[in-house]
């Protein structure tokens, strides 16, 4: 039996906080949660579906993609998310995030969400020890470079007619895209003190 979908939040009113869900099953949550309280919204860890009851906006953390598409089954999350992207709410995916939206996975492994219009290669800059750091322009944040931390990380390889690309690696590959309300980003910007990418989706948020 299907989960039930859960109720989102109405319209944050002037004087409440966003409530921000973060994917808690696996991976860099920690982080996530200072840079969504750095902002003054409230953070929520998400790791059952009444977890996401009341909820602006969810994040999916980087970590191990295939771990965490076990547990989003294993604990009935699945449908839950994808009813709160049916209602519009916004969604930020970083890293193996990227990979969980994705709508199609450059090694033919079946995609988890399919809520991005995009064709995913995973650790396509190789493997831990390829490990490296950037700066990013991003003009949809501002005119200051984004420090961008890549850790295993994917890029975009097919792009859907609907998706923008916000940014791109020096080999002009997709690193960070938007499609509608979902954000996804191939590096790890919360492993940093910049929270313009947080603030972006924040501002997504119906008000």
């Amino acid at each position: 039996m299907a989960s039930p979908a859960p109720a989102l939040a109405e319209s944050p009113a002037p004087d409440r906080r966003p409530r921000v869900g973060i994917l808690a099953l696996q991976g860099a949550v920690r982080e996530h949660v200072e840079a969504v309280r750095a902002l003054g919204a409230e953070a929520v860890l998400v790791r059952l579906p009444s977890d996401m009851a009341g909820l602006d906006a969810l994040i999916l953390p980087g970590g191990e993609s295939t771990t965490m598409r076990r547990l989003i089954d294993l604990y009935g999350l699945r449908e839950p998310i994808l009813a709160m992207a049916r209602q519009g709410a916004p969604m930020l995916g970083t890293c193996a995030g990227m990979i969980l939206l994705a709508n199609r996975l450059a090694d033919d492994e079946e995609p988890v969400l399919c809520l991005l219009d995009a064709t995913v290669q995973r650790n396509a800059y190789g493997r831990q020890l390829e490990s490296f750091e950037a700066d990013l322009d991003i003009p949809a944040i501002g005119d200051e470079p984004l420090h961008g931390v890549f850790i295993r990380a994917p890029v975009v390889s097919e792009l859907g007619p609907g998706v923008e690309v916000l940014a791109r690696d020096e080999a002009d590959r997709p690193i960070a895209v938007r499609q509608g309300r979902v954000l996804a980003t191939a590096f790890h910007p919360e492993l940093t003190g910049d929270r313009r990418l947080h603030r972006l989706l924040l501002g997504m948020i119906d008000r």
